[in-house]
């Protein structure tokens, strides 16, 4: 039997201070010479807290426990140890030799990259990632070709050990990267039973965000004297970021936005929606609107977010529309404004999403839309962050429309300056001539048809609305589907959720009421769901049976407290999900 966590505790800051900057690089830890070398060629020269923390142990073949959030370089923590393991290993593996288990295939498909990159200088090496949503072919023929690592979502590979295509036999090294995003996602029996198919003298390293019990039980039972590395980034994350709230009306948020936008000094902005269609509709009202926005979802390929990402990055996009699972990992020195349009259904969400502003050291700016049902997350966020949030004045018309005249000016001056207008001169002495039309009413035309149809300048009675009672959701947030397994099927909730939440990137928190009956389970998902998203579904398994999911009913409740049968989308929003049968 493992024994519990060691008490070696190494707790260092999330930033590389100063005096540390000419510290150990990584051809310090022993690392192999062409892993350095690959190292070397995407600059990075010196180790980060939980690289330098991690290393050492994981090449000495030490289990390890770590407490670390997104933006502290864990990838690499685990990546480097295991290629200077396997970097003497013959290509062409039958059998993995190191698995990766991500709650996401976002996440699953950075990691493979990364993995990538770093190995770069070692011929032969190869890494496959494997997660649901995607065809089974190219999968099962890399499998049967042979890797070196395996990085994958809990579900998927699962479905490939029954399937027999993913053998763990020979498997020397283990990585769960955010344990507990998997076990807030429904996969903690999907986890329990990958551990169990792999060697006893496997190496494990457990990486978290947080470490409640369920995490520790989890160490003590599978971890053997695991080195316990904590990485503090969160109250030195949140404290370079300024924090405000705008109380507001759903019907109001979109105003409320783009005045934001028009005033506020930004240079790059995400903004965080729930759900992947908001995503798209809310980037495509913004550019509506005049600004330069895009969606970033899990629908998204890879090569389409790496370009969204690089044009954020270079200036030709100013807002990212994003959801949680497509953000994560996601850091470019441009932002300096994260907006939370939907708040997260939990602060540790919160503390991840500002957590891509304010970077080592630099200042950011985060912005919170509260309704009046949300105040106690708004009060559960200040305790998380341990200080209160400014309430914010929204801009007012006046600031508005100062904002629009000089942005308005600053482009006729660039135009001034930057172009040649002598053509345009004498077509305009001419017509002036003739038309006998002063000049300012010439050019105050030729203004309102490049501005268009909209005004210029907002109404004075255009104040914005605060939110002045509770904001009750729109009527079409869910909608219930029907799937073919129930209780016949031996089915649980947690595993709903796994499916459902391995093949969409939808949070657990976003799934509503279940209700699990004989032949069949009636689930609330949010409304709008894509045809692609719905086909995808309808293929996932939960062992080996397909969901085969479709439009359903809960039907009208005859009592209105939440049951034992029954988990409600109330409940789910206030809560953390746990998912109950129904008899």
């Amino acid at each position: 039997m493992p024994s519990a966590v060691s008490e070696l505790d190494i707790a260092v800051p999330d930033t590389v201070p100063d005096d540390l900057a000419t510290g150990p690089s990584f051809a310090d830890f022993g690392l192999h010479p062409q892993v350095v070398e690959a190292l070397a060629g995407i600059g990075y020269q010196t180790p980060t807290p939980i690289q330098a923390a991690t290393i050492a142990p994981m090449l000495a073949g030490r289990d390890v426990l770590g407490l670390a959030q997104t933006g502290t370089g864990k990838t690499a923590a685990f990546a480097l140890p295991i290629l200077t393991r396997l970097a003497g290993e013959r290509a062409g593996r039958c059998a993995p030799l190191a698995l990766v288990l991500t709650p996401t295939r976002e996440l699953a498909i950075q990691v493979a990259e990364a993995f990538g990159k770093y190995a770069a200088q070692l011929p032969g090496f190869s890494v496959l990632p494997i997660y649901g949503g995607a065809p089974y072919p190219p999968q099962l023929a890399g499998l049967r070709k042979g890797v070196h690592v395996v990085v994958g979502t809990p579900g998927r590979v699962m479905d490939h050990m029954e399937r027999g295509s993913l053998d763990l036999s020979g498997l020397e090294c283990l990585v769960l990267d955010e344990a507990d995003e998997m076990l807030r996602m429904g996969f903690a029996e999907d986890v329990e039973k990958v551990m169990a198919a792999t060697p006893p003298t496997r190496q494990v390293a457990l990486f978290s965000a947080t470490m409640p019990p369920a995490i520790r039980k989890i160490a003590a039972e599978h971890l053997n004297d695991p080195a316990d590395i904590a990485i503090k980034s969160r109250t030195s994350t949140v404290t370079t970021t300024r924090q405000r709230f705008w109380m507001v009306n759903r019907m109001h948020k979109l105003d409320a936005l783009t005045r934001i936008l028009e005033v506020e000094p930004y240079d790059g902005m995400i903004v965080f929606v729930r759900t992947k269609q908001a995503t798209e509709d809310l980037a495509a009202k913004l550019r509506t609107r005049g600004f330069a926005a895009s969606a970033i979802n899990g629908d998204m390929s890879q090569p389409v977010r790496e370009q969204t990402i690089a044009s954020l990055r270079d200036g030709r996009l100013d807002i990212l529309v994003a959801t949680d699972v497509a953000a994560r990992g996601l850091d470019v020195d441009r932002i300096s404004h994260v907006l939370n349009y939907d708040i997260p259904h939990d602060t540790e969400s919160y503390v991840h999403r500002i957590g891509r502003t304010g970077r080592a050291g630099r200042s950011g700016e985060a912005i919170l839309f509260v309704a009046q049902r949300e105040r106690h997350m708004l009060r559960s966020i200040e305790r998380t962050t341990r200080q209160p949030l400014e309430q914010m004045a929204l801009p007012t018309v006046a600031e508005v429309n100062a904002s629009r005249q000089a942005k308005f000016a600053k482009r006729i001056t660039e135009v001034l300056r930057a172009e040649d207008l002598s053509a345009y001169e004498a077509l305009i002495e001419s017509y002036q001539a003739e038309q006998e039309v002063s000049p300012v009413r010439i050019a105050a035309a030729l203004a309102r048809m490049v501005h268009g149809d909209a005004p210029l300048l907002l109404a004075e009675d255009e104040e914005p609305a605060q939110a002045p009672r509770p904001d009750r959701p729109a009527a079409g947030d869910t909608e219930t589907y029907r799937i073919a397994i129930g209780h016949t099927h031996r089915v649980k909730p947690g595993n709903i959720v796994g499916a459902i939440t391995g093949e969409t990137g939808l949070s657990g928190n976003q799934i509503g009421r279940i209700e699990i009956h004989a032949d069949h389970s009636l689930v609330d998902l949010p409304a709008g769901l894509s045809p692609e998203t719905l086909r995808r579904l309808g293929t996932a398994r939960i062992g080996s049976r397909q969901l085969r999911i479709s439009r359903g009913s809960h039907g009208p409740r005859r009592d209105a407290r939440p049951t034992p049968t029954t988990r409600s989308s109330k409940d789910s929003r206030q809560k953390k999900p746990r998912h109950k049968k129904a008899h």
